[in-house]
């Protein structure tokens, strides 16, 4: 019985491995991230009209612009054809980027991966810019004059 509390060297030689490793595991399994070079895949319902989809795609690259500089990039869009995404390239346009959605570009230019859902939720829309460095997002009302925006912008940041 008294030979249990007494120090052996030994005795912790077969824990020292199997303690290490479970250390080593729990400390790297804080480390674990999402991948932030996949983008979602770009998606607009078609009951988003034109107008609508010109006015809530000029107010998001408004947004955009404020956090990544104006035109100073080329932008890679993943497009969809909707009405959505030709809105959100002619505002990109609009604002001075240039826009590529063939995913492939000959300039050296730093290119910024863009992709965007928008999606009908509880009588509104909700739109979201996503790319490697930011996303936003926000509410929209949809009415007969165009659309209102019925939340605060959501800006998150990574890296």
């Amino acid at each position: 019985m008294l030979n249990l509390f007494r120090y052996s060297p030994n005795r912790l030689r077969r824990f020292r491995c199997p303690a290490a490793a479970c250390v080593v595991a729990i400390l790297l399994s804080g480390c674990q991230s999402m991948d932030g070079g996949a983008l979602v895949n770009s998606a607009a319902p078609p009951e988003v009209s034109g107008p609508a989809a010109g006015a809530i795609a000029g107010e998001m690259v408004s947004r955009l612009a404020e956090q990544i500089g104006q035109g100073k990039a080329t932008v890679a869009l993943k497009q969809d054809g909707s009405a959505c995404g030709q809105a959100l390239e002619a505002a990109l346009k609009g604002w001075g980027y240039a826009v590529v959605t063939d995913q492939k570009t000959d300039s050296g230019a730093p290119i910024i991966s863009l992709a965007y859902v928008i999606m009908p939720y509880d009588g509104q829309v909700l739109a979201r810019l996503s790319t490697s460095t930011v996303e936003l997002g926000r509410a929209y009302t949809v009415t007969t004059s165009g659309v209102t925006p019925a939340s605060a912008l959501s800006l998150m940041r990574r890296g």
